[in-house]
């Protein structure tokens, strides 16, 4: 599996966590509020991916 791929599972596991708890920690659920969380879960998702894809390549290949 290349770098690539394991950082982009890794950051759609985070997003799917990240959504699921903000999703079981806010109480009362109207459309509104999931849809707006099911957004920033996807940001959440696509900040990991790029933040983490930047470390790692920094940290393990500083060639790059």
């Amino acid at each position: 599996m290349s770098t690539k791929t394991q950082i982009a599972l890794s950051a759609v596991a985070f997003a799917v966590l990240w959504t699921a708890a903000m999703l079981w920690w806010t109480a009362p659920h109207t459309t509104a509020s999931v849809i707006s969380l099911i957004v920033a879960g996807l940001v959440a998702g696509l900040a990991w991916y790029w933040l983490y894809g930047k470390w790692y390549r920094w940290y393990f290949d500083p060639k790059h």
